[in-house]
């Protein structure tokens, strides 16, 4: 993988799952596509299609009838992610991401009881291995850790490898996946639309009484995911650091994955009051798009996850960021090519002013007719690449607008920045023309139409937008507040949004490789 797509990775895997308009990396779907019709009056059908209801639990559903094929799409969204873990424990809602996969009391075990008294087991004995470490009697260690490895292999003896994978695949079922961001988690896939019966059994299951089963085995996946996307990464690193230095106290300073010495000191345990907290039927969101019975949905719904019991809803973050009153900068030298990289404090996607974002990105970095990819990269050649993101890495909360950039050789980073500067300060004191204003409008409407006639992207699409706007129909009045910005808003919020005072950059230079 180069280093274009590793950076397009990590920043995607730090805004883990935003998908749609909700981000706006839609758009960049959309980069050549020429939409001239109006398609308000397509949403507006779409919505009429649309129901939802709420299980006497607060579990809330959204149904979408789509009968063109006989397939249909799921989405369970829990409203939760890496924001909400506390201090000395980030990485934990990624670890349920994974434990989730590891089925149930009755899917994925041949003998639950026996299997259940092997993992406490495992869990005392790893409660001892940090007791040791923390009083410093790294004598003891080497012991427990053999201790641990065996009951490890005898605890194998009753898994069923990846059996709940194996259920649904066998069921015809594809795309079998979750995402952790640092607002929500989410698990999805795709079945026959006579399968309704199964998906409801196998998702209830899981999450009435999940099995953290193999644990220690995720907990070396995880951290090795960690080594490999961070550690060992110059650009996993320099997006660490750099959400480190823009954020002060505010949650989203921390990695999605964790650290990694929290990852290591995670514990059954910790997962389970984590679960318990966030996992209640009244923080979940049901999406079913496609050949279905909306009716069928709801009874089924109800039979099956009517069985949780309802809970209080979790604390919302109310840690609040202060405002940035000077510039911030940092250096990073590792064995990689040179790249800059600049973000500014925006506000959450309920802020009046977040179309307006959108219109700047699009102006900004999307596609080789935007302005930075023009000047930097096609005119100048000073850029071998380079985008940006508005929503970084989560947009639930005041979050960044972020951009970066690529060095050509010979280039120092400083180069791209004062390009990069030049051209916001270009969008401060000159309106932006009406053709160019329409060309990023008309990406807009291509990239809500491309995500809406897809049975998956609808389900992300209403889903995100219910959580996180409070209703999933404001995905049908995106449109009209795309279409009601103008030259004068993009130069009132460029100008109170790009100010050096409120600017966190930062430059990852060149160094020799050991």
């Amino acid at each position: 993988m180069n280093q274009r797509r590793q950076l397009l990775a990590l920043l995607s895997a730090v805004v883990l799952g935003v998908t749609g308009l909700i981000g706006w990396p839609a758009i960049a779907h959309a980069r050549e596509a020429n939409v001239t019709t109006d398609i308000q009056p397509y949403l507006d059908r779409v919505a009429e299609q649309v129901s939802e209801f709420e299980l006497d639990n607060g579990m809330k559903w959204i149904v979408l009838e789509r009968h063109q094929a006989p397939v249909v799409s799921f989405m369970l969204y829990a409203d939760v992610g890496a924001v909400n873990e506390a201090d000395g424990e980030t990485g934990v809602a990624h670890y349920l991401e994974h434990l989730a996969f590891k089925g149930t009391q009755q899917i994925g075990t041949t003998n639950y009881p026996a299997e259940r008294a092997v993992m406490d087991q495992m869990d005392a004995v790893f409660d001892e291995i940090l007791a040791a470490q923390a009083a410093g009697e790294t004598d003891k260690v080497p012991e427990l850790e053999a201790q641990l490895a065996a009951l490890r292999q005898a605890a194998a003896q009753y898994v069923e490898q990846n059996k709940y994978g194996q259920i649904i695949e066998q069921e015809g079922g594809v795309g079998l996946n979750a995402t952790t961001g640092a607002d929500a988690t989410r698990y999805f896939y795709s079945l026959p639309s006579n399968k309704l019966e199964l998906w409801m059994s196998l998702e209830s299951e899981r999450f009435l009484e999940p099995v953290f089963r193999e644990f220690y085995q995720e907990k070396d996946v995880i951290l090795e995911e960690r080594r490999m996307r961070v550690d060992n990464s110059p650009i996993g690193k320099f997006i660490e650091v750099f959400l480190e230095e823009a954020f002060e106290v505010h949650p989203y300073r921390r990695p999605v994955i964790g650290y990694q010495q929290d990852l290591f000191n995670a514990t059954r345990d910790s997962v389970q009051q984590f679960f318990d907290a966030y996992y209640g039927p009244n923080n979940l969101i049901g999406v079913v798009v496609g050949d279905v019975d909306a009716n069928e949905v709801q009874q089924m719904a109800s039979a099956y996850f009517g069985r949780f019991q309802s809970r209080s809803l979790p604390a919302e973050v109310t840690i609040e960021e202060p405002l940035q009153t000077e510039p911030k900068s940092f250096t990073l030298e590792l064995p990689t090519e040179p790249w800059y990289l600049e973000g500014y404090h925006r506000p959450s996607l309920t802020d009046p002013d977040h179309a307006v974002y959108g219109m700047i990105e699009g102006i900004l970095v999307n596609g080789r007719t935007s302005r930075l990819y023009k000047e930097l990269v096609e005119d100048q050649q000073i850029a071998l690449d380079l985008g940006g993101f508005s929503g970084f890495p989560g947009d639930k909360y005041p979050n960044m607008m972020v951009l970066y950039g690529l060095t050509a050789p010979g280039v120092a980073p400083e180069q791209i920045a004062d390009e990069f500067h030049q051209q916001l300060e270009r969008l401060k004191s000159e309106p932006v023309s009406q053709a160019e204003l329409d060309r990023v409008k008309t990406q807009a409407q291509a990239g809500l139409l491309r995500q809406l006639d897809s049975n998956s992207g609808m389900a992300s699409l209403l889903a995100e937008y219910e959580a996180k706007t409070g209703s999933w129909r404001n995905i049908f009045t995106e449109l009209q507040e795309i279409e009601a910005v103008t030259a004068e808003d993009i130069q009132r919020v460029a100008q109170e949004t790009f100010q050096p005072e409120n600017r966190t950059a930062g430059k990852l230079l060149s160094a020799e490789t050991p």
